[in-house]
This record gives structure tokens, C-alpha cells and sequence, in this order.
């Protein structure tokens, strides 16, 4: 079951159109920071080499290459969490 990012409301259907929003919140959907291939360590931020580059991460775009993949910052595992905890730990203030 598809939630949304930003408020976990559950989304109907199976994929994630252009201009998809989130019926509770008003979430653009189809966004670069929502999408499996989205990578932060890449140039262009994104693993697919023959994706265009978008300029705004977190807003609607109309990439062909988007495959919508949540994941929760609370559920991470491995390298996430470890950050996570090390910045916890290690906090300045």
C-alpha cells in the first residue's frame, strides 16, 4: 500500500501520474525526492543516466523514468540509521 511522504494518508491505485497530488494534503506525488532512483551522491542527483535534469527535487515533474519509492526516515536501516543515531549521539547544543 502507497502512503504519502508528508502526512501517510493511503493512496489509491498502483502508479503515480504527472500531476498526482495527495488527496489530504496536497502533496505534489511525482516528485525526484520521491522516486527510487533519486540519489543525492549522483551529479545530477539521479541514478537513471538518461533522465533530464530537474531543477526543483520536491516539486511535480513529467520525468519518464519516475518510479515512486517512500521511504520513512523513522523505518531507515543500514547507512540512514546509522547517520540518524551518530547525529543524535553527537548532537551540538
Amino acid at each position: 500500500m502507497m502512503e504519502c511522504p508528508k502526512c501517510h494518508a493511503p493512496l489509491d491505485g498502483e502508479r503515480i501520474s504527472f500531476r498526482d497530488e495527495c488527496p489530504l494534503c496536497g502533496t505534489d506525488l511525482h516528485a525526484c525526492i520521491y522516486c527510487r532512483f533519486y540519489d543525492q551522491g549522483k551529479a545530477n542527483r539521479c541514478r537513471e543516466p538518461q533522465a533530464d535534469y530537474v531543477h526543483e527535487r520536491d516539486r511535480a515533474n513529467v520525468c519518464e523514468y519516475f518510479n515512486f519509492e517512500y521511504k520513512d526516515a523513522s523505518r531507515a536501516s543500514g547507512k540512514d540509521a546509522a547517520q540518524k543515531l551518530w547525529d543524535e549521539v553527537f548532537r551540538k547544543g
